[in-house]
């Protein structure tokens, strides 16, 4: 089907009324519109609720939680293999977990933070999840190493079991056979950060 081609309009050219710029501009955000830009840029308005009362926070709950969990996290001290020497060199001052709000801790009762660190060889299977039933909610499970991921040199082992999350529900996978301190920091890195997403949806388990 053959289509007409309509004819070409001009568009109308505007021109400036001279092409000489002033030396000296004028910026919105400086007082009286000056020519010495403040650098704020632009600034959300004042909120009613402050002006109401001030000095107030508001914020949801859950993600007020969310801030509250992420910085102070205890992690369940015990090793399985391998893996758990890089797990203590990583507590140790060169690395300075304390910064992040993490605290060692040799109880389930008050731990959050289950860090299985090494080989789980099936007669540990049974240990591994009471201490994870022990531990109070909310709390969380970072698989360490290859080993703890899915068997790692052992894979298809007779006594080992493929992987801890065949046992307790794992939040957090580092890889290395064994990672260095510095693969577990940046895990729970990333730890924080799944907790203060799931502060931001909401309670997901509800």
């Amino acid at each position: 089907m053959a289509v007409e081609k309509q004819p070409s309009q001009d568009l109308p050219l505007f021109l400036p009324t001279k092409w000489d710029r002033e030396p000296k501009g004028h910026f919105l955000d400086s007082p009286e519109q000056g020519h010495i830009s403040s650098g704020r840029g632009n600034a959300p308005a004042p909120s009613l609720l402050h002006r109401a009362l001030p000095g107030v926070i508001t914020t949801r709950l859950d993600e007020l939680a969310a801030l509250a969990r992420r910085n102070s996290l205890w992690t369940l001290t015990f090793g399985l293999a391998c893996c758990a020497i890089e797990m203590i060199s990583a507590h140790m001052a060169h690395h300075d977990f304390d910064r992040f709000g993490i605290v060692t801790w040799p109880s389930p009762r008050q731990s959050d933070v289950m860090i299985v660190a090494g080989t789980v060889v099936k007669k540990m299977a049974e240990p591994i999840r009471l201490l994870y039933e022990q531990m109070p909610e909310p709390k969380w499970v970072i698989a360490m190493g290859s080993c703890a991921t899915n068997g790692g040199p052992y894979y298809r082992s007779y006594s080992v079991v493929m992987g801890v999350d065949h046992i307790v529900p794992v939040d957090v996978y580092v890889p290395g056979c064994p990672p260095r301190p510095e693969a577990l920091m940046e895990g729970v890195l990333k730890l924080q950060e799944k907790i203060m997403k799931d502060g931001r949806r909401g309670n997901p388990a509800a």
